[in-house]
């Protein structure tokens, strides 16, 4: 009886980052701090969205990241969230205008996941769970369905 296995491929596999590893949270954090309020600034979000999408901060610490974003070691979490926002970002400049790229974060959405609420608002209620829902869904129209 033959073994079913996966077929041989000539890529390599990408190296995964280790967001429980604090040297690389340590690496990482202030190029993700840039990266989320250049998104932020993009989609013209509050602060308290914003606070809201790294999973709850609170507000002065909120300001002493944008202030010295290279003085802030993230946890795991908002490590996490960072990447799903800016893979947001980039589905929605892959697949849209940059006016619609930017401003489609917060229209009424009536995709059935949504369920006429914003993509913002659907995010923040749902934290991780909702960021990767919705980068899938925009990962899935950039592939065509």
């Amino acid at each position: 009886m033959a073994t079913l296995a996966y077929p041989v491929t000539l890529y390599s596999p990408p190296d995964l980052v280790d967001f429980s590893s604090k040297r690389e949270r340590e690496r990482l954090s202030a190029s993700g701090l840039k990266a989320l309020f250049n998104i932020a600034d993009r989609w013209k979000l509050r602060s308290e969205d914003v606070r809201e999408l790294l999973g709850g901060v609170a507000n002065g610490s909120y300001f002493e990241m944008k202030k010295h974003p290279e003085s802030k070691v993230l946890d795991a979490d908002q490590m996490f969230r960072i990447s799903y926002l800016v893979g947001i970002f980039k589905a929605l400049h892959i697949l849209h205008s940059e006016q619609l790229a930017d401003e489609w974060i917060k229209l009424p959405n009536s995709n059935r996941i949504f369920g006429g609420r914003t993509p913002l608002e659907y995010m923040i209620r749902g934290g991780v769970p909702a960021m990767q829902i919705v980068r899938r869904l925009l990962d899935a129209r950039r592939g065509g369905l």
